[in-house]
């Protein structure tokens, strides 16, 4: 980076905010990856709409983070800057809505919703992503998906341009919509949702959580679901049957719990949950003729 494009940039944000070799074990969910050459905390919209556009002119790379849920950065790190949204969280109730910054955790706006008895996100209680990452991947669980409860997404294009797209413009499908493949940005969502009891909202919640602490490896590092499930089959029921339960290299293995789940056992590389997810889909095409397609995104360099 050059200084012009740094002493810019610290114009829009502070220069706190601006970190360089920054690890990215700190800013993932699988705790591996290596350094990010910049990385940009971006506190509000105002500053992002100002950034992007920049980055673009100046043509720098870059790569925008939430919760970095769905991340394996490689053990050479980054060579980009990330935008991490370390702001843009809040969120508020609009009658039978909620309004959510990007930033702002899933599980946040879940318990918003319940606080004021809202019921439809009961769902995105348990996800680890952040409110911009679940509308791009269109995240679901336990028979909920953001599709259902979106009502409108404020987006931003690369050149700073604003539009609010609805739910048919969105084309939500499943793990994907409309933004994952063309050059938006989240900016916010908001969802829409019914009336509800609290306490009774609040048991579904728990319930939910006890579904996971039962069948997910929650004490180890990991990016949820390693795979999307394939048209008429479940990823982690053809990696078990392919005798790939507890397969490992190195620190990283496919977990005994859940065999959908490739975890991090304390001391992974990013190359080893790499090698261990590639293996896994190599042996279960070899076997039963299925691809699977990943949900966690490679960065960088491994």
């Amino acid at each position: 980076m050059s200084s012009a494009v740094y002493d810019y940039i610290k114009e829009i944000v502070s220069e706190e905010n601006i970190l360089f070799d920054e690890p990215m074990s700190r800013h993932t969910t699988f705790r591996v990856g290596g350094p990010a050459r910049c990385m940009i905390c971006v506190k509000t919209k105002e500053q992002l709409l100002k950034l992007i556009p920049y980055l673009q002119i100046t043509d720098q790379d870059y790569f925008i983070l939430g919760n970095g849920s769905n991340l394996l950065v490689g053990d050479k790190g980054y060579s980009g800057i990330i935008v991490k949204l370390d702001g843009m969280d809040g969120v508020c109730v609009e009658g039978e809505r909620i309004r959510a910054c990007a930033g702002a955790r899933l599980s946040v706006a879940a318990a918003v919703a319940r606080d004021n008895g809202l019921t439809g996100m009961e769902f995105a209680s348990g996800i680890p992503g952040t409110v911009g990452g679940g509308i791009v991947m269109n995240a679901g669980a336990y028979g909920g998906e953001m599709k259902q409860i979106v009502e409108s997404v404020e987006v931003m294009d690369r050149n700073g341009g604003i539009m609010v797209l609805d739910n048919d413009t969105m084309e939500f499908g499943y793990r994907t919509s409309v933004i994952k493949d063309r050059p938006f940005i989240a900016l916010e969502a908001v969802f829409c949702l019914k009336k509800g009891e609290p306490e009774e909202i609040g048991r579904r919640m728990e319930e939910l959580a006890a579904k996971r602490r039962e069948k997910q490896p929650l004490d180890y590092p990991s990016a949820g679901s390693t795979f999307k499930r394939p048209e008429g089959y479940y990823a982690g029921k053809l990696i078990m049957d392919a005798g790939l339960r507890g397969f490992g290299i190195g620190g990283a293995r496919v977990s005994d719990k859940h065999c959908g789940f490739v975890i991090n056992t304390g001391n992974a590389t990013a190359a080893d949950i790499r090698e261990v997810i590639e293996e896994v889909r190599q042996r279960v095409k070899e076997l039963f003729g299925v691809s699977l397609e990943r949900e966690v995104i490679y960065l960088g360099e491994f």
